[in-house]
């Protein structure tokens, strides 16, 4: 039986609560600075503690963002990250 995307962040919540600690959730654009970096960067999060990871898709028009993620998806897409790639990374 798998879990639903939304039961895994409750247990994952869950689990850091009984041990008594909060959840580091972490944000990365995808492809920033660029896809190997990018990829890279996404990898090593979950060794570095990360128990949660938003992975955003870059696009050209984040108007609800704030800077540093403009910048970051400017930055990606520039790089030639597309959607394709984006999953590409979580598959």
């Amino acid at each position: 039986m798998t879990e639903t995307g939304q039961a895994r962040i409750q247990a994952r919540f869950a689990a850091c609560a009984a041990a008594g600690r909060a959840a580091l959730v972490t944000y990365v654009t995808a492809g920033d600075p660029d896809f190997d970096t990018g990829s890279a960067i996404l990898n090593a999060l979950p060794a570095a503690g990360a128990d949660i990871i938003e992975l955003g898709v870059p696009f050209t028009d984040p108007m609800a963002d704030g800077v540093p993620v403009q910048l970051a998806g400017q930055r990606a897409l520039k790089a030639g990250q597309t959607l394709k790639k984006t999953l590409a990374m979580v598959t």
